[in-house]
C-alpha cells in the first residue's frame, strides 16, 4: 500500500515553467518506454504514434473565471467560478474576511452584482443578473495556476487554451493539449492518426494537494464530463483494428476511464470523482501524453498507476537532472500502460 509521502519529491523552483515557449510544439518530450527513457522533442510524437492510433483530446475551454470585487459593506472579495450550473447560476469559491450571507450582494469587477445563494459544500451558489458566459468573458480574468507568479496577460489568454478548445466550462487548462499546434495536428492526420474528443471541465480542485497520509481518506474533487457516442465508436473501432487509444492529458484519461466503469466504454455525461492510484485496472487507455505534475498530487498518483510507480520515480528524477520544465507551461511525457 502506498501512502502520501511515497509521492513526494524535491523540485528546484527554477524548473517551474512561468511562461509558454514561443512555439507550442517546441517543448521537450520524455518518452518513457518501460525502464528506458528517451529525450525527444515534442514534435517527435508524430513518429511515436502509428497509423490507426486514436488521440483523444479534451475540448473544454477555460473560462475567465476569476473576479475581484466588494461586498455591500465594502469588504474586498475574490471569487473563482468553479462550475457553471446554468445560464444564470454558478458554484464559486469566495474569499473574504467574513463569510458572505445568503441574500447578500457582491459587486464584481465594478461592473455587475451577483446575489449570494445557498452553500454547496465548500462553494457558494452565486446568481448572476444575466448570461453567465457573457459576463465571465467580458469582465473576468483568466485563472492561472497558483504556481505561476504573474497575472494573466494577453499571451496567457491565447496560450493557456488549447487550439481545439470548444466547450466553455473549465477553470484550468487540460495542459497536455497545450503542446499541439495546427501544423502538428495536420502532420498527425497525414500519418493516419485519428482524433476523437471528450469534454471534462477541469476544476480548481486539480491543484489541491492530498493532505491525508492514508490515501483511502482522501476525498476526490468532482468534475463534469461528457463522453460522446462518436468517441465511443472511434475507441471501439480503434481497438478492433489493433490500434492504440492515446489519452491527451490526465483529464481525457479520467473521462475515458470514468465512462468505462461498467466494464466497457459507454456514452453519457455526469460527475466523476474517480481517484486513480497504483493498483487501478485500466479499461480503455493504452498510452498517455501528459505534463509533469506536482508532488503529492492525485495526478502524480494517476501516472504512477498507469506507467508504474518505480518507472515514474525514475522518469521524474531523470527530468529534474536534465532540466525539463515542469507543470502547466512545461514539457511533456509519453507513457505506455504497464500491465
Amino acid at each position: 500500500m502506498y501512502s502520501l509521502s511515497d509521492f513526494d519529491f524535491h523540485l528546484p523552483p527554477e524548473l517551474i515553467a512561468q511562461m509558454p515557449l514561443a512555439q507550442r510544439s517546441a517543448s521537450r518530450l520524455l518518452h518513457v518506454d518501460g525502464v528506458a527513457l528517451y529525450d525527444r522533442a515534442f514534435a517527435d510524437i508524430v513518429d511515436l504514434l502509428s497509423p490507426g492510433d486514436l488521440l483523444v483530446f479534451n475540448d473544454t475551454r477555460v473560462l475567465k473565471a476569476r473576479f475581484f470585487g466588494a461586498k455591500e459593506t465594502g469588504g474586498k472579495v475574490e471569487v473563482l467560478v468553479e462550475r457553471v450550473l446554468d445560464g444564470r447560476n454558478v458554484h464559486a469559491q469566495v474569499r473574504a474576511s467574513k463569510t458572505p450571507q445568503p441574500g447578500s450582494r457582491i459587486r464584481l469587477a465594478d461592473a455587475f452584482e451577483v446575489t449570494v445563494g445557498e452553500r454547496a459544500g465548500e462553494f457558494f451558489t452565486l446568481h448572476f443578473p444575466s448570461d453567465v458566459f457573457d459576463l465571465i468573458e467580458a469582465h473576468g480574468r483568466l485563472p492561472l495556476p497558483p504556481y505561476i507568479a504573474h497575472d494573466a496577460d494577453a499571451i496567457d489568454e491565447q496560450r493557456y487554451q488549447t487550439v481545439y478548445a470548444k466547450e466553455p466550462g473549465a477553470v484550468a487548462a487540460p495542459t497536455a493539449g497545450l503542446h499541439f499546434d495546427q501544423p502538428l495536428l495536420d502532420r498527425l492526420r497525414e500519418r493516419g492518426v485519428n482524433f476523437a474528443y471528450v469534454t471534462l471541465h477541469v476544476g480548481a480542485g486539480t491543484f489541491q494537494p492530498v493532505r491525508s497520509e492514508n490515501l483511502a481518506e482522501h476525498k476526490m474533487h468532482t468534475e463534469w464530463y461528457t463522453m460522446p457516442a462518436a468517441t465511443v465508436d472511434a475507441v471501439r473501432a480503434t481497438k478492433a483494428a489493433g490500434g492504440r487509444v492515446v489519452a491527451v492529458g490526465t483529464t481525457s484519461m479520467r473521462a475515458l476511464e470514468s465512462a468505462s466503469q461498467g466494464g466497457a466504454l459507454q456514452p453519457g455525461s455526469g460527475d466523476t470523482a474517480l481517484f486513480i492510484t497504483p493498483g487501478y485496472a485500466f479499461r480503455t487507455v493504452d498510452r498517455l501524453v501528459t505534463n509533469f505534475h506536482l508532488p503529492k498530487s492525485t495526478l502524480l498518483m494517476l501516472v504512477s498507476a498507469f506507467a508504474g510507480y518505480a518507472e515514474i520515480r525514475a522518469a521524474y528524477a531523470h527530468a529534474i537532472e536534465r532540466r525539463y520544465r515542469f507543470f502547466s507551461y512545461g514539457d511533456a511525457m509519453l507513457l505506455t500502460r504497464k500491465d
